[in-house]
C-alpha cells in the first residue's frame, strides 16, 4: 500500500525538526505537562506585563518536541508561536519586534516597581535581572 503523500513544505511554514522523543512513558508525560504549562504561561504573558511570552513558548516547543510530535507540529505551524520557534531553531534569532515588546514591558514593570511601596532590595534585584535579560536579548541576532 503506498504511503500518503506529504504536503509540500512552503516558505512560510518550513518543516519542523525531527522529534527527539524521550523513551520512557513517564518522562514523556512529565514533558507533555511541562509543555502545556509553559504554553499556558506564555499565553498569560501576552496579557500580563512582566511575564515573558517568548521564553515560555520556547520551553513549550522544546518539551513538546521530546514528548508529543502532534503538539510540536501545532506549535511550529501556529501563526503566532511558529515564527518564534522557527527563528530560534534557525540560529537563536529574536525579531526586533519581540525585542522592542520585551523592552517596553520591562520598562513598564520597572516603573511600576519604583512607584509602589516595595523594599529597595526587591526593586534593585528585579531591575538588575531585567537589565541583564535586556542586554542578553539585544545581543541576539535578528532574522533577515
Amino acid at each position: 500500500m503506498p504511503s500518503p503523500a506529504k504536503p509540500p513544505v512552503s516558505e512560510t511554514h518550513p518543516a519542523p525538526p525531527a522529534p527527539n522523543l524521550v523513551r520512557s512513558w513517564y518522562a514523556r508525560w512529565l514533558l507533555r505537562i511541562l509543555a502545556v504549562l509553559a504554553l499556558c504561561l506564555g499565553l498569560a504573558g501576552v496579557f500580563i506585563p512582566g511575564l515573558p511570552t517568548t521564553v515560555f513558548i520556547l520551553i513549550a516547543g522544546w518539551a513538546a518536541m521530546r514528548s508529543s510530535p502532534r503538539m510540536h507540529a501545532w506549535l511550529w505551524n501556529h501563526r503566532l508561536f511558529g515564527p518564534m520557534l522557527q527563528n530560534w531553531a534557525a540560529g537563536g534569532f529574536v525579531s526586533r519586534r519581540a525585542k522592542r515588546s520585551a523592552t517596553a514591558m520591562m520598562v513598564i514593570c520597572a516603573i511600576i516597581l519604583w512607584l509602589t511601596p516595595t523594599p529597595m532590595w526587591v526593586r534593585g534585584s528585579a531591575c538588575g535581572c531585567m537589565a541583564g535579560v535586556l542586554v542578553w536579548l539585544w545581543q541576539r541576532p535578528e532574522p533577515r
